[in-house]
């Protein structure tokens, strides 16, 4: 630590707000010890099929939240985190959050979310849009293709395509379909920043989400210009809607405001540092801050960030942010839009009711069931092949419009088979990733992996050996909580830099699994197929999956 007026047994929190819950974690400063933690699950979850306040449909591909959920994450799990520890609330100096993005906010001016207005209580564009909220993927199309016709300088940072997750496709979504709620306005805001502005009561905007989701490159935003031609309506978004200083990872956003301090339990008055995103704050969280080292979080989706000493046009990546991980490297991100939703959309929707009992029966999961069922079967045994894409692609294709497949069943075909090719399918995603930074010239050294999925050895052997690198594994459960933990020992003054922060309380376990070579080379055999199938429905080789989707919304609007 470099403040020596700093308790030896002073602590931080981390918050991470994920997909479905909010955790908060105890970290303590001088040593990364992790004392106490806590979930609380969002009362409203994912909001997908009707609107909690009406009961009114969603259409397809919305995915919205309840910022009610995000305030009750503080006023329950770290006041119990803290409890779990056992220490004095008067020993915490800070507390960071980290949010999934591309998650946004419509708020008034205050900061006031429009869906707790009256007037806007039953306007589903009122409310959080989430990270995989889809239904803007036609002002993506548009922003992409104006932005190539343009040759927009900005374009090839993002891998040559915007996403239709982030924050101009959604705002233009808004504005397009719901007029008076983009009127009514005042701020388009990260979550991430949304939820800092609840702990300090003031607005911060973080320099990475802007990078990343909000396509603030060089010190701009797209011009006035490009948006005008885009809708002249649209004209005026980044300077009425968006356009906020923005703020360094690491600093300090605020002090803890007395109301949030009561929510808490925490001393009024610590240091909140500016917000951040899940998955960069895990990468210092596993002592990942050199060139090289690409650490993918796996959850319900996957991200995969990593820094590197050189800057890249790289396809269908995420985007690349000057520091938006650690300073003083070029910060790059790409992802998979489903990896664990795809797993639980199988057990819960495609395994038979025998496998379910079996598993009650035995007192585990479905999911240990199937994994311990096909964990004997040679690659290529199941004769299958699956493409990962029940919830679009994020990269490199960068289209939320694909599907997901699966190749070669028969009669004979059990459950086992395809929950294997489904693990399989995620780990050949993360394979095109990883071959597409290494051609783009920013090798891939090391693949080290955290998120709720690690604990599966089956599903960590496999992409080993796809991949054919050796996985390390965070040391922590909670690698984000703990990234934003030590981002507030940061903010708090505890340490000069991430750097400093990672190498005291950041935690690693290094080549946990190696690649088999009898199962590299089968698995090379069967990745050559799943690139032929990627390439075949994801680069024109035929357009079903987006016709079988335009035809998915034109029968249900037909029944409304």
């Amino acid at each position: 630590m470099t403040d020596k007026t700093i308790h030896p047994d002073a602590c931080v929190v981390g918050v991470d707000y994920g997909t479905l819950s909010g955790r908060a974690v105890v970290v303590r400063v001088r040593d990364g010890a992790e004392l106490g933690t806590a979930v609380h699950a969002y009362r409203h979850g994912v909001v997908d099929s009707a609107l909690p306040a009406t009961g009114k449909a969603l259409p397809p591909e919305w995915a919205l939240q309840v910022p009610s959920d995000y305030v009750d994450v503080l006023r329950t799990a770290v006041p119990q985190a803290i409890e779990d520890a056992g220490i004095a609330p008067q020993l915490v100096i800070g507390i960071g959050t980290d949010f999934t993005a591309c998650t946004m906010v419509p708020v008034k001016a205050d900061g006031t979310p429009l869906c707790e207005l009256p007037e806007f209580a039953g306007n589903p564009h009122a409310y959080i849009k989430l990270w995989r909220h889809h239904a803007a993927q036609p002002q993506a199309d548009r922003i992409n293709d104006l932005a190539r016709d343009r040759k927009e300088p900005w374009l090839p940072r993002y891998g040559g395509l915007i996403s239709s997750e982030w924050e101009f496709a959604k705002g233009l979504q808004v504005l397009e379909e719901a007029p008076e709620v983009y009127a009514a306005m005042e701020h388009w805001v990260e979550a991430a920043d949304w939820i800092v502005w609840q702990l300090t009561g003031q607005y911060t905007r973080n320099a990475c989400t802007a990078g990343y989701k909000g396509i603030h490159q060089d010190g701009a935003y797209p011009s006035e210009e490009f948006l005008a031609e885009l809708n002249p309506a649209f004209a005026k978004f980044v300077a009425d809607k968006l356009d906020h200083p923005l703020s360094a990872l690491g600093d300090r956003a605020g002090s803890l405001t007395a109301e949030a301090a009561a929510w808490t339990g925490l001393p009024e008055g610590i240091a909140v540092s500016v917000g951040n995103v899940d998955a960069h704050v895990t990468a210092p969280a596993a002592q990942a801050v050199e060139p090289g080292q690409m650490v993918a979080i796996m959850g319900t989706s996957t991200c995969h960030v990593m820094s590197g000493s050189v800057l890249r046009d790289v396809p269908g990546m995420c985007g690349v942010v000057d520091g938006g991980i650690v300073p003083g490297l070029w910060g790059y991100e790409a992802g998979q839009s489903g990896v664990g939703d795809i797993f639980a959309w199988f057990v819960k929707n495609q395994v038979p009711p025998a496998y379910h009992e079996q598993a009650r029966e035995r007192g585990i999961s479905v999911h240990e069931l199937l994994t311990e069922l096909s964990a004997g079967q040679a690659p290529g045994e199941h004769g299958l092949i699956a493409l990962d894409w029940h919830s679009g692609n994020r990269s490199v294709l960068v289209d939320h419009e694909l599907s997901g497949v699966i190749l070669g069943q028969t009669l004979a075909t059990k459950a086992e088979d395809v929950y294997r090719a489904l693990l399989e399918a995620t780990a050949f995603g993360t394979r095109v990733i990883v071959d597409t930074f290494t051609d783009a010239g920013v090798p891939v050294t090391e693949l080290v992996i955290a998120g709720g999925l690690m604990k599966n050895a089956l599903l960590m052997q496999i992409y080993a050996d796809v991949l054919d690198l050796p996985l390390s594994v965070i040391g922590s459960a909670q690698g984000p909580a703990l990234g934003s933990a030590m981002h507030a020992a940061v903010a708090a003054g505890a340490y000069e830099d991430i750097r400093a922060a990672a190498a005291a309380m950041g935690s690693v376990r290094r080549n946990v699994f190696t690649p088999i070579p009898e199962n590299v080379e089968a698995y090379e055999r069967l990745f050559v197929e799943y690139q032929e199938l990627h390439d075949h429905f994801g680069r024109g080789g035929n357009d079903v999956m987006r016709r079988l989707r335009r035809y998915r919304r034109d029968a249900l609007e037909g029944k409304n």
